[in-house]
């Protein structure tokens, strides 16, 4: 039986170093890579759209990320059509980050897959996990937000702005607070007048 490599440690959520060479590398691609996108113009639309494609795994029609973005290697984040990050994502992607269609970001937002021992030895040791991240299709997500390790997002929900979500949001709620609780019910099938 071979050993897995820290990568497959990393990936599959188990603890793992993020020192390892070949992780350092590709943290390295992703600084290059955010550091090109970090400096484009709101006038070169192909150009960041480029360098969003090689940075992330998938990136959707129309998708939008004002400039500043943050991650840890872009390569576990997919993204939906349609859907708007203003500035100042922070997406720590040590595991997969999935984003759904139509979704709302606001600035400064953080999700956050990385974990890290309790125990001083191993957290001394460097050793740490991570627990993949769902934001399900049409969600808002208000300014300022953190969504921590292991959560899903459920599809037409909206965060608040400042809110820390621990646990799993279901669909179609408004969800506010520290730690982050549904205070109302949403009806998906409501609609405005446009007159």
């Amino acid at each position: 039986m071979t050993e897995r490599s820290m990568r497959e440690r990393m990936l599959a959520g188990d603890p793992y170093q993020a020192s390892d060479p070949e992780l350092g590398e590709l943290g390295l691609r992703a600084m290059d890579l955010m550091e090109a996108y970090n400096a484009t113009s709101a006038r070169e639309p192909e150009r960041r759209r480029a360098i969003l494609t090689e940075l992330l795994a998938e990136v959707g029609e129309g998708v939008e990320i004002r400039p500043p973005i943050y991650v840890d290697y872009g390569s576990n984040i997919r993204i939906g059509p349609r859907t708007f990050a203003n500035f100042g994502l922070h997406a720590l992607d040590v595991v997969a980050i999935t984003i759904g269609a139509d979704v709302q970001i606001g600035p400064g937002v953080m999700l956050m897959t990385p974990t890290h021992p309790l125990e001083p030895i191993p957290r001394r040791d460097k050793w740490e996990a991570a627990k993949p991240i769902t934001v399900g299709d049409n969600v808002w997500i208000g300014g300022g937000a953190k969504i921590l390790p292991g959560v899903t997002i459920g599809e037409n929900t909206v965060v608040g702005a400042g809110a820390v979500v621990t646990r799993d949001l279901p669909a179609n709620v408004v969800a506010v607070g520290n730690p982050a609780r549904v205070i109302r019910r949403l009806d998906p099938d409501a609609t405005i007048d446009p007159q």
